[in-house]
């Protein structure tokens, strides 16, 4: 047991990395890595031995930060200062903005399969496992995320998909 908690400790910074991505604000990130701390201690004998705890960890977090979003009165805020690094040239920080606005432009789904591809360096495999969705949808949630996220940033207009109506 010893050694799993050791384990699950040493997740925290890439969760606390990941949580701010998510939340954009250091108080709700913190609040949300703590929660899944405790549900991750809590159900720590559910943890199958030889599976990637950290894919685990983040599984947990994404849930819970589903249902903080769905929670009624929820807002969002921008990445605070700390995101960025100590004193970027003007044209970066203007970047960094922008990135951040056209991240929280994504929907849930895409940026969640983004960030953690991206950020957190996971693989497609780990993604899938810790989003509890088919490698397919990653694949596809991941290219439509991409796709739409550099549109953005070119201030080119997304197109949303036709529906058909019968």
């Amino acid at each position: 047991m010893h050694d799993e908690s050791d384990r699950l400790l040493a997740c925290i910074p890439r969760l606390r990395r990941y949580a701010r991505a998510l939340t954009g604000e250091p108080a709700g990130a913190d609040d949300l890595v703590q929660d899944t701390m405790e549900r991750g201690w809590l159900k720590l004998a559910s943890w199958r031995p030889g599976g990637d705890m950290r894919a685990w960890l983040f599984g947990i977090m994404h849930n819970l930060h589903v249902d903080r979003v769905r929670r009624p009165g929820l807002a969002t805020v921008p990445l605070g200062e700390e995101m960025d690094p100590p004193a970027p040239a003007a044209t970066d920080t203007l970047v960094l903005r922008d990135l951040d606005a056209a991240l929280r432009l994504l929907p849930a789904e895409q940026r969640a399969v983004l960030l953690l591809v991206a950020l957190e360096e996971m693989t497609y495999e780990e993604v899938a496992a810790a989003l509890a969705i088919p490698l397919g949808t990653v694949m596809s949630r991941l290219s439509r995320g991409r796709e739409r996220l550099r549109l953005t940033m070119l201030g080119q207009a997304v197109a949303a998909p036709l529906k058909v109506v019968k």
